[in-house]
């Protein structure tokens, strides 16, 4: 079926090799020989120039060397000759008073004062609660205000309101608070913390402190004093602001109609306001002045008022409810001469210097932010009165108001301005500068003729006043160039006014 079976070999040359060697050529792919020439680029001649001021002579030379007089034929000669008139007159001009207080206005001014907003709490309004205090925030965008009662009335069971609005909103509902916070009791006065924006103290008429922190909303009292041996006995008047003693640390200072004066700590982890230091303000214990007469006992003096010195951190002054004005000192050492009530500090008696008493509670003071010796008060009298702290009498005294003046504020910007509202309801704005008696300008505030207890200037829009009314309104009033743009001399003129002897 199968055999092996063997075949021849067949076999084929390969000639791939000696073809390609056959077809083979040769290239060179080197770099033909570069040819190179040489020139000179160097200049041949060498030129210096100078670009130092040239000397009085060459530059009389420069001057006098018109490549062509004929353009401005005897200008030189005129302007020789009248050199010596021109230069008499220049000087006789830089001594003269003509044009003193000429400002040039490159751009459009505002001439009117209007109403930007009229701002009302509806609860509020319906019981009749009045604006008692007025607060601006850090960064001018937030106002608050305080609702209790100035006029008659048991408030002792009355709740109230703190309530806040953005006025950089697109859309400000006037009717509508942004924040609005309940209270125990009726609000006396508010002030917003220098540097957090949403941080107030205020001080109530139960004589408690309290600080609320607006961003929370479900839990807004960041710390509070509580009802304690240290608190205040009757109504807070008065809250500030006042550096601690750490860096970058702020204290609430109270003042109420008790004639405590108190200094807190905010413990904000305890929510606690916790005593610092007191201050008692007695009668026995003021200051000998023609002024003030001495009395036996230890009478206490009511607060109604108090002003922080923006010049020393030391200064402050109280006005209290039998018209005395006080000069007080926060390093005072000496103790108050008052039986202990449970205290947890000892109080100490802080007047240094007594002003002259007016005939009524002194209801605002206020130190003028350009000159460190300057103050205003307003109360009972219906008088504002300029005082310099040097001299128990008042530099001045204007007539603000037929019934009560109730707040006085220096304007921000203008070293000779004040503002003041009165129990007509009216603001009226004083310029020194006038050396007139009369208000430089009376805004009505449309309340009826209800009073008008507060105001404060927006700290960053300067043009802003915001002022509180009886009625329950906040009017955000925008001021005019003239009562907002610092003349010429104006700080000079009031060094010269504080520099003057009362009568």
């Amino acid at each position: 079926m199968f055999t092996d079976e063997t075949h021849d070999l067949v076999g084929a040359e390969s000639t791939w090799r000696k073809s390609h060697q056959e077809t083979q050529e040769s290239r060179s792919c080197q770099t033909i020989p570069l040819h190179t020439t040489e020139a000179e680029t160097q200049s041949k001649v060498v030129l210096d120039d100078g670009t130092q001021t040239d000397t009085q002579d060459q530059i009389s030379q420069t001057l006098s060397l018109d490549p062509d007089p004929s353009d401005f034929p005897g200008l030189l000669d005129f302007l020789r000759g009248v050199e010596d008139v021109m230069i008499l007159e220049l000087e006789k001009n830089s001594k003269s008073h003509a044009f003193d207080g000429f400002e040039v206005n490159w751009e459009d001014q505002n001439k009117t004062v209007s109403c930007t907003y009229r701002l009302q709490h509806p609860k509020a309004h319906e019981r009749h609660l009045q604006v008692t205090s007025v607060s601006w925030n850090c960064t001018g965008s937030v106002v608050a205000c305080g609702f209790g009662r100035m006029d008659d009335g048991d408030w002792s069971n009355e709740t109230s309101y703190v309530s806040t609005w953005n006025l950089d909103r697109q859309n400000v509902n006037t009717k509508r608070p942004d924040v609005d916070i309940d209270v125990s009791t009726p609000v006396m006065c508010l002030c917003f913390h220098p540097l957090l924006p949403s941080v107030v103290a205020g001080g109530l008429y139960s004589g408690e402190v309290v600080v609320w922190d607006t961003s929370r909303t479900h839990d807004p009292i960041l710390a509070q004093t509580g009802m304690s041996a240290d608190t205040h006995r009757e109504p807070v008047y008065q809250v500030n602001w006042v550096l601690g003693a750490r860096r970058g640390e702020y204290m609430v200072l109270s003042a109420g109609s008790g004639g405590r004066v108190l200094l807190w700590t905010v413990d904000g982890a305890k929510a606690k306001l916790i005593l610092s230091s007191g201050y008692a303000l007695i009668q026995q214990q003021l200051p000998w002045s023609g002024s003030v007469s001495k009395t036996r006992g230890s009478t206490t003096i009511g607060v109604t008022s108090l002003a922080l010195s923006p010049w020393d951190l030391d200064t402050f002054l109280v006005g209290s409810e039998g018209g005395l004005v006080l000069k007080c000192s926060f390093s005072s050492e000496m103790v108050a001469a008052v039986p202990p009530d449970g205290e947890s500090v000892t109080l100490r008696a802080p007047v240094q210097f007594s002003f002259s008493p007016r005939g009524g509670p002194i209801h605002s003071v206020h130190f003028s932010p350009f000159h460190r010796n300057l103050f205003i008060s307003v109360g009972t009298d219906g008088l504002a009165h300029l005082h310099s702290v040097l001299q128990p009498r008042p530099l001045m005294s204007l007539r603000v108001s037929d019934s009560y003046g109730f707040g006085v504020r220096w304007s921000p910007t203008r070293p000779l301005v004040f503002a003041a509202v009165t129990g007509q309801g009216l603001v009226q704005m004083f310029d020194l500068g006038r050396r007139s008696s009369r208000p430089a300008a009376t805004i009505d505030q449309n309340t009826g003729g209800q009073a008008s207890y507060c105001l404060e200037f927006n700290p960053k829009h300067t043009n802003l006043m915001a002022v509180g009314n009886a009625d329950g309104s906040v009017n955000i009033w925008q001021l005019s160039a003239e009562l907002t743009e610092q003349g010429a001399k104006e700080t000079a003129m009031l060094d010269q006014l504080a520099n003057e002897v009362a009568d």
